[in-house]
């Protein structure tokens, strides 16, 4: 049973700025996101999750243009105030400070569906992502936990209205040319 919560969890009606949320020890900061100034906790992902993500991070590292890295496990602040923090599972970008892409050097981010994510990685992230000009957003989804059954939906941001629109939805083994050319074999992701 929970008898004290952590003193940074006490938040001011403003909530949370961006330097309060830089104080936090990593550790902290690795497991939480941050809403319109708000804590979201994120729990740890199933063992499945990760190892997609793992997969995924060596097939783009393999493919992504000069330049670019494809980085886990970042923070993108996506506004200061209210501060809108998201930590995808996985980025590829090409910003000087590798440890903090802004979202103008991003070009892909990607979120592997879970249980405990499906609503904000169907809807909320995707706004946030696009709302700040990232021009790809990938979803991964595992129905049934059946590698054959894995799903990958591609995003192509409108530049107008800065909203996403479907590039495609692949399952098996995907040659691709956009946003750089790829061919990952989604089944081998799990």
């Amino acid at each position: 049973m929970l008898t004290a919560l952590p003193g940074w969890l006490a938040l001011p009606p403003e909530g949370l700025t961006h330097e309060e949320h830089q104080a936090l020890p990593e550790e902290v900061r690795a497991r939480l996101e941050i809403v319109d100034g708000a804590v979201v906790v994120r729990p740890a992902p199933p063992r499945a999750h990760e190892q997609v993500v793992r997969n995924l991070v060596s097939v783009l590292t393999a493919a992504r243009p000069v330049g670019y890295e494809v980085d886990t496990g970042v923070g993108l602040v996506l506004r200061e105030v209210p501060l809108l923090n998201r930590r995808p599972d996985l980025v590829v970008h090409d910003s000087p400070d590798r440890a903090a892409p802004a979202p103008e050097h991003c070009l892909l981010v990607a979120e592997v569906v879970s249980r405990d994510s499906l609503a904000a990685d169907r809807t909320s992230k995707p706004a946030h992502y696009a709302a700040t000009g990232v021009p790809h957003f990938w979803r991964i989804e595992n129905p049934n936990d059946d590698p054959r059954l894995i799903q990958l939906f591609r995003y192509r941001l409108d530049p107008t209205t800065r909203v996403y629109a479907s590039a495609g939805v692949d399952t098996g083994k995907v040659s691709l040319h956009d946003p750089f050319p790829v061919t990952i074999d989604l089944a081998a992701l799990l």
